[in-house]
Order: structure tokens, then C-alpha cells, then sequence
């Protein structure tokens, strides 16, 4: 291979590292993870194909879209903050123009998929979330008001509901408590991690919580949310959806998140928060982990019985 076609190789390979970025992959891999994760608790054997596969990638199609959309209009104040001023519109890898033609893109062809080939409902519900993510919560609500994780969270909590709709066509009591619970955690999750920036976007006059109120009553808040997601993760026992493993593995990851939570408010130290912020991931897919290992053990007796 010549210096040339190895130039260009690196150059094409750069390029869809890129794009990829640009998707915010790590995130829309939780949100297809607790969206799957939704698609086997609405059916005790196993999901359907099609939804399972289709269902999927137009999900992840989509949050894919949204997450290149607030990279286009956060891409001024990105540029301000250490943890994003490596992004690709940033750094001018991708142009405005690419990455909205782009996100266009892959957001049309997961409507596509998610209306022609898994059903309507979990299109249109799909959009709603899309619109909500990059349209009202990055141009108003993350300007306008502390609140603004609260009130945004409903969009990032909506995956587990796309799941479910995907395989069974209509919406439940069921994955509204999946929904309950990612919109309950979101939070603590986004407020630890402001804890930690919180002079970045004091600096991009972003209105977090931690600017607005100050680090003891954001940690205040951390703790006080921390305990009302212990509850809230109870309430798939009470319903009769889960059973005594998730009841065990709920409280027991409940309770590592509050050690977190308590120390951040009353013994904090340098990178505590960051630490709180990464427990939390690990706290979600956990929770979402339990629920489908506990859904599943019926069948799994039953075939080892």
C-alpha cells in the first residue's frame, strides 16, 4: 500500500470516528440498552424478530439524530467547556452542514424503519422523544431554568416506553414505571456531574443547578432524589412486575448509590462527584439488568425444573 492510499484510508477512517462521535455513542447505548431491556419485559418468551432488530435500530437510529442535533446547537458553548470542546462540529472535523444533513439522515431512516416496519405508535412516540431532547430541552429549557434536567429528563426516560410499544403495539402500566424510574434517577446523575463543571457552565451562563443554588444545595438535592429513586425503584415489586431477586438487587444497588449520595453531601472531596456520576450508570444498568434476569426466571426454572 502506497503513502497515499494509506493517507486516505486514515483520512476516511478519521471521518466516520467522526460521525460516530458525533452520535454520542456511549449515550445512545444506554438509551438502545434500556429500550431492549423494555422490549423483553413485554412478552414472557422471547420478542419477536422484527421488532427486536428493526425496533432497535430505529430507536437507535434516532437518539442517534437527536444527540448530533444538540451537538449542532450547543457546538458555541461546547467549545467553552473542557468536557465537550473536543466534539467534532467543535473542532471543525464535521461542518455545521454535515452533521445537520446527517443527523437528518439517520433520523428519517429511523422513522422509516420504526413506522413502515415496527408499528406507527412507536414512531411517532419515538419523534415526540426526539423533539423533546434536542428541540425543547436544548434550545429552551437548558437556558432557561435550573430545573432544566427535571423537566428534560422525561425524554431520556422514554426508551424503556419505545421498547415496550415496539413489541405490543400500545402503551402500559408497566413501562411507565421503567419511565418513572429513569426520569426519578436522571437528576442525581446530570447533578453530580454539574457538581464537578458546575464553574464551566457558570462560565457559558448555563443555569444548572449548582450555578443557580450552590454545591450544598445541589448535594442536598443529590441525596433527597437519591432516596425518593429507592423508593421509586420499589414500585415494579409492588406491581407484581419483578420479583424477590429484583427486590434484593434494587436495594442493595439503592444503597450503594445513597453511601455515594450521603458522602457527596456531608463528607465531599475532590472527585467524589465524578465517581457518584459514574456509580450512577452502573446503578441504572444494574436496575435494568435485575429486571430482566427476574423476568426471565420463571422460564428458566421451568426448563431446568
Amino acid at each position: 500500500m502506497n503513502a497515499e492510499s494509506m493517507t486516505m484510508q486514515q483520512s476516511w477512517r478519521q471521518r466516520a470516528n467522526d460521525y460516530y462521535e458525533l452520535c454520542k455513542p456511549r449515550v445512545v447505548m444506554l438509551i438502545v440498552f434500556t429500550a431492549v431491556v423494555g422490549m423483553f419485559l413485554a412478552t414472557p418468551g422471547m420478542v419477536p424478530l422484527t421488532p427486536l432488530l428493526l425496533g432497535t435500530l430505529g430507536i437507535g437510529l434516532m437518539a442517534a439524530s437527536a444527540a448530533a442535533v444538540n451537538q449542532v446547537l450547543d457546538y458555541q458553548v461546547d467549545a467553552r467547556m473542557a468536557r465537550t470542546c473536543g466534539r467534532p462540529v467543535v473542532t471543525g472535523n464535521l461542518s455545521v452542514r454535515q452533521s445537520v444533513l446527517f443527523a437528518a439522515l439517520i433520523g428519517v431512516a429511523g422513522m422509516v424503519v420504526l413506522y413502515v416496519w415496527v408499528n406507527p405508535l412507536t414512531a411517532w412516540l419515538t419523534l415526540l422523544t426526539l423533539v423533546g431532547y434536542a428541540g425543547v430541552y436544548t434550545i429552551y429549557l437548558k437556558r432557561a431554568t435550573p430545573q432544566n434536567i427535571v423537566i428534560g429528563g422525561a425524554a431520556g426516560a422514554a426508551p424503556p416506553i419505545l421498547g415496550w410499544t415496539a413489541v405490543t403495539g400500545q402503551l402500559d402500566p408497566e413501562p411507565l414505571l421503567l419511565f418513572l424510574i429513569i426520569f426519578v434517577w436522571t437528576p442525581p446523575h446530570f447533578w453530580a456531574l454539574a457538581i464537578e463543571r458546575h464553574k464551566e457552565y457558570a462560565e457559558v451562563e448555563i443555569p444548572m443547578l449548582p450555578v443557580t443554588h450552590g454545591l450544598e444545595f445541589t448535594r442536598t438535592q443529590v441525596l433527597l432524589y437519591t432516596l425518593l429513586l429507592i423508593a421509586v425503584s420499589l414500585m415494579p415489586y409492588v406491581y407484581g412486575m419483578s420479583g424477590v431477586l429484583y427486590l434484593a438487587g434494587a436495594l442493595l444497588l439503592g444503597i450503594m448509590f445513597l453511601v455515594y449520595a450521603w458522602k457527596l453531601k456531608f463528607k465531599p472531596r475532590p472527585g467524589l462527584s465524578m465517581r457518584t456520576f459514574g456509580f450512577s450508570i452502573v446503578y441504572l444498568m444494574g436496575i435494568f439488568t435485575l429486571l430482566l434476569v427476574d423476568h426471565y426466571i420463571p422460564a428458566m426454572m421451568g426448563l431446568f425444573g
